[in-house]
């Protein structure tokens, strides 16, 4: 069984994507959760955030890692417009 718990929280699709991507490229396992419920037309996804990954907790300090610097590229690629 795995023993997956929270490691942080996404804020959109595309930020979930490409952290995925980089996840599976340094072979950390993981698993995303979307906040989405269709029976509320997302609307707790505003507050909440997008979702979040789940990982060994052995594993969060270099998620948190990952996810600082996308966020650092993404924020520099805005910033650039």
């Amino acid at each position: 069984m795995r023993n997956y718990v929270k490691a942080d929280v996404l804020n959109n699709e595309v930020e979930a994507r490409l952290l995925s991507s980089l996840l599976e490229e340094e072979g950390i396992p993981h698993y995303l959760r979307t906040y989405r419920d269709s029976a509320y037309d997302g609307i707790f996804q505003p507050e909440r955030g997008w979702g979040h990954v789940e990982s060994d907790p052995r594993h969060h300090e270099r998620i948190a890692e990952i996810l600082a610097d996308l966020r650092e590229q993404q924020g520099s690629s805005v910033d650039e417009q």
